[in-house]
């Protein structure tokens, strides 16, 4: 078994999409004056790697907190725009993907799809109840006409538009 970190990592004044909260980490206990650390976390819900709940770009869609934990995991595939998709498999995409692929993604059935995806087709996904991940990581580590399981769960956010999230891929 290998495992792949697709996540990019979370660090003080990273770069954020333009209007984001900006991400300050700051350290609130030392072992010098607690015996323990602690940071504090201050960052936007779509930091870094993230999964999209259906409400981020629709109002009245599911949040984060209420989608099942089901849809964040499972079997994936790298797409390759050129070629048929398998069918009710997560799709992640190295090369970016636009709105044109839309109706191949959906008849495909993917209960996530991930990597470089352009908004307007992250949109229209969120809207078809198709979760989205971006801001991945190492998908060139990925293996091309391999299937492999794919792990990126939400924190549990009440009311949540998206979370951050630790995404892995485990080849066997």
């Amino acid at each position: 078994m290998k495992i792949i970190d697709l996540s990019a990592t979370i660090y003080h004044n990273m770069e954020v999409y333009p209007g984001d909260p900006q991400v300050r980490i700051n350290i609130v206990h030392t072992y010098q004056t607690h015996e323990w650390e602690l940071r504090e976390l201050s960052m936007g819900t779509h930091t870094g790697t993230h999964v999209d709940a259906f409400s981020h770009m629709h109002v009245g869609g599911q949040t984060i907190d209420k989608i099942p934990l089901e849809k964040f995991c499972g079997k994936a595939w790298v797409a390759n725009p050129q070629e048929i998709f398998p069918k009710q498999c997560g799709l992640v995409f190295r090369e970016e993907a636009n709105i044109d692929l839309l109706e191949k993604i959906i008849a495909a059935q993917p209960p996530f799809v991930a990597g470089v995806i352009t908004a307007d087709l992250e949109r229209e996904l969120l809207r078809q109840e198709i979760i989205t991940y971006t801001d991945l990581v190492n998908l060139d580590l990925l293996p091309v006409d391999q299937s492999f399981l794919f792990y990126g769960f939400p924190l549990k956010i009440k009311d949540g538009d998206g979370s951050p999230v630790r995404v892995v891929a485990i080849l066997e």
